[in-house]
């Protein structure tokens, strides 16, 4: 039972007006009146003395199936119910989605109820990356604890598998660039060094020593070493391919031409629209050339993990310093030119290589370099991500309905893994219902809850809300316009043309100056529907 003082509390915090008692049996009425509506009979609001209960079970409510999940994943615990453990709290997380209660105006409620939710889904979390990291799936889980790490950076633990991950991937430079960030974080924000844990890890990769020994004791606790000296970060160990990666032949060959030429230019520039898959190319393509930097290859992250620029301060202290051979710098995610001019002074000699949705003009017009344009994928190319993620069987099994599920998702590799997330998270969903599912709101449902960098609203909103209010018009306009119509129906050329730099739009074949692609007009068309309807709904 939930009493009427609470619920009152709850809706007007501790301002209730005088009619609150009445407004509160009212609010009861239209939901008991919403549920019939909708044929939902099995949970009834119920008036009891002193308030009012509402019967839920795991078929009326996800909190009480997640619980259910949780403590059914508790009992498959154990040496040889790893396997068990780790799909039922898979499916218990993809319960989540988007903060609780995100909709509710209650101060007391946010403040009181959802910090314990969020604990709840947290707990779980930590278990499931310990799962995966002790499985070696240490690539899979690196998406989980990049966003983990980012929104709690004082729960220690994410760092730590997230260090501990970047590490047995290869990745030492990185692992100790996060290890520093959080130590200096901890120390300016709340006055305390890193904990143990973090501490012996460190020395454990400044070490090099094996963390994925089966059987490796627990290091003895050891005073902090000594940081690396500014502009000497730890030269990166050999790089891994890119899970799942497919296709790409003639791009991958270009790149590797530019970058390994020793006449050839020193900064190169991949651009395209967001979600194209611009990332995944160049560590495909560093991971492929990398014999030919023996100064080591060391990729920085300029978005930062909840999409908002990283500062050039902070860029440049992860930056190598000179010496040690040839070395390849990959700037991932620049948001404008003026980040990356920035930053090229600091690179010195290296050859540099960066990923952006933007063309990057006014670099390569002061310090010369190359521009790589990237289109979405070929079928055949988006055929073979889906294999190499879902797996070969399972894809070769639905074929046809693989083509249409790529179709549904524009060919886009964002959209194609978060297909795939889809189905490696529901080993029962067929390749045939996914698609099918999808295709209802592609925009909408190509979301995975877990990452907002793996949901097509998300990163495609990114891009539309860096746009100025001209060019966004614009670009809402072609998303109305018939494919057909005259892209100057949209705005003038100016406008358009910043569009092309954005990467929402593409040069077309002569005649046609311009092309959209399909996918980016069909995003372009819910999200003014969406603000259409919530005008609507919005009080007069």
């Amino acid at each position: 039972m939930v009493s009427t003082d609470y619920l009152l509390r709850a809706v007007w915090d501790e301002e209730p007006p005088a009619t609150a008692r009445a407004a509160l049996q009212t609010c009861v009425l239209r939901l008991r009146r919403l549920f019939a509506k909708y044929g939902i009979s099995a949970t009834t609001i119920e008036a009891v003395p002193g308030g009012y209960r509402m019967p839920n079970d795991p078929q009326t409510l996800d909190l009480s199936l997640f619980r259910s999940l949780v403590t059914r994943a508790r009992g498959a615990a154990g040496p040889s119910g790893g396997a068990e453990e780790l799909y039922r709290l898979r499916e218990a997380l993809s319960l989540w989605h988007g903060a609780p209660l995100a909709n509710v105006a209650s101060r007391m409620l946010q403040r009181d109820a959802v910090p314990v939710l969020e604990q709840e889904r947290l707990r779980v979390l930590e278990r499931v990356c310990d799962l995966e990291l002790a499985a070696g799936n240490c690539h899979q889980v690196l998406v989980d604890l990049y966003e983990s790490a980012r929104r709690h950076p004082v729960r220690e633990r994410f760092t730590e598998q997230l260090v501990e991950a970047l590490y047995r991937t290869g990745r030492q430079a990185e692992a100790l660039a996060e290890y520093r960030t959080v130590r200096e974080r901890l120390r300016d924000e709340l006055g305390v060094d890193p904990g143990a844990g973090l501490r012996r890890l460190e020395l454990a990769i400044l070490r090099a020593e094996d963390l994925g020994a089966p059987a490796a004791p627990a290091l003895p606790a050891a005073p902090e070493p000594p940081a690396l000296a500014p502009g000497q970060p730890a030269r990166t160990g050999r790089l891994l391919p890119v899970p799942g990666f497919a296709g790409r032949e003639a791009d991958r060959t270009a790149l590797a031409a530019r970058l390994t030429s020793t006449g050839g230019p020193r900064l190169t520039v991949v651009s395209g629209a967001p979600g194209i898959g611009k990332s995944a190319l160049a560590r495909q393509c560093a991971y492929e050339v990398q014999d030919a930097f023996p100064g080591g290859v060391f990729t920085l992250d300029l978005a930062g993990g909840d999409g908002t620029g990283t500062g050039a301060e902070e860029v440049r202290r992860q930056l190598p310093g000179p010496g040690g051979g040839r070395r390849l710098v990959i700037l991932d995610d620049a948001a404008g030119a003026g980040q990356v001019l920035a930053l090229l002074p600091a690179t010195g000699d290296a050859s540099v290589l960066v990923t952006s949705r933007r063309g990057l003009a006014a670099v390569v017009a002061t310090h010369g370099g190359a521009v790589h344009r990237l289109d979405v994928l070929a079928p055949a190319e988006a055929y073979g991500l889906l294999a190499g993620l879902v797996g070969e069987e399972r894809i070769a099994a639905e074929a046809p309905d693989a083509a249409r599920l790529a179709r549904v998702c524009g060919h886009f590799p964002l959209a194609l893994r978060i297909a795939a997330g889809r189905l490696l998270t529901r080993p029962g969903l067929s390749v045939s219902d996914c698609a099918a599912w999808l295709a209802e709101d592609p925009p909408a449902r190509l979301a995975l809850a877990e990452d907002p960098r793996l949901s097509v609203p998300e990163v495609f909103g990114q891009a539309l809300e860096s746009l100025g209010p001209e060019p966004r018009a614009a670009f809402l306009r072609l998303g109305a316009l018939d494919p057909r119509a005259p892209f100057a129906e949209a705005g003038a050329d100016g406008v358009l043309e910043q569009l092309v730099d954005a990467g929402l739009l593409e040069d077309g074949p002569p005649p046609t100056p311009y092309r959209m692609h399909d996918f980016l007009r069909i995003y372009a068309r819910w999200f003014t529907r969406g603000r259409l309807e919530a005008a609507a709904a919005a009080p007069r």
